[in-house]
């Protein structure tokens, strides 16, 4: 399986130069919105289109949600800095209307996508919430489904999800898969999964572990155009 990963464009429309047509998926990691250099009516419109992908294609195209996404799909809560107030109900409303398209996390095998990350210590947090032992997270878990089935539970257990730490500026112990700051995930990143994320700029793409236990940083469009690729063996 070649992917694509794609990660924070906020309003850029530089993934129209992305070679989609030669990779079997392409995942965008979150945050389509909120930019500190496009208009309201431009991140609409790009936001429209790569629904229009994912409508029309849905195997192939996977969208994920970033913290600054999170705050129009379920206002108003989970807000962050560069929200709109002025695109919010346009956005809201868009988000709302294809819910159905995004997800929190994406799984294939021991390749684990998510907006930011999840650490060890949030998810213990999270598992015992469930009512699950640490110890049932073995290789070849779906912890992607897990995540994206407390997504769509009622706000009082979804909101584990969008916990901000004191890294990001929150008040919660440990940051959940759309808020985890690179220096939380770096030192905890989990054991058997190989982690794919944005969330946290960086200028080159930067792999941290071994063959066995990996976290890959993707957020590099701020300071140049580049696309993640990944083959995952069949």
């Amino acid at each position: 399986m070649k992917m694509l990963v794609i990660s924070d464009l906020h309003g850029r429309t530089i993934w129209r130069e992305a070679a989609i047509a030669d990779h079997d998926q392409v995942i965008f990691l979150g945050d389509y919105t909120d930019s500190r250099v496009f208009d309201d009516s431009t991140i609409y419109e790009n936001l429209k289109a790569i629904i229009q992908l994912k409508s029309q294609t849905p195997d192939k195209f996977i969208l994920l949600i970033g913290n600054h996404d999170a705050q129009y799909l379920h206002y108003p809560h989970y807000r962050c800095s560069g929200f709109r107030s002025n695109a919010q109900p346009e956005l809201s409303a868009m988000f709302r209307e294809y819910n159905h398209l995004f997800q929190v996390s994406y799984q294939l095998g021991a390749y684990l996508f998510s907006h930011a990350g999840v650490t060890n210590k949030w998810l213990a947090q999270l598992l015992a919430k469930a009512g699950q032992e640490a110890m049932s997270i073995e290789p070849g878990y779906d912890l992607a489904g897990l995540l994206n089935a407390v997504h769509k539970q009622p706000w009082e257990m979804q909101r584990i999800l969008f916990e901000v730490g004191p890294k990001r500026g929150g008040n919660d112990v440990f940051s959940g898969p759309v808020w985890a700051d690179r220096s939380e995930t770096i030192v905890d990143y989990l054991q058997g999964f190989h982690q794919i994320v944005g969330h946290t700029p960086t200028d080159t793409f930067r792999t941290i572990g071994d063959a066995i236990s990996s976290i890959t940083y993707t957020d590099v469009l701020q300071t140049k155009t580049a696309f993640y690729e990944v083959i995952i063996p069949d």
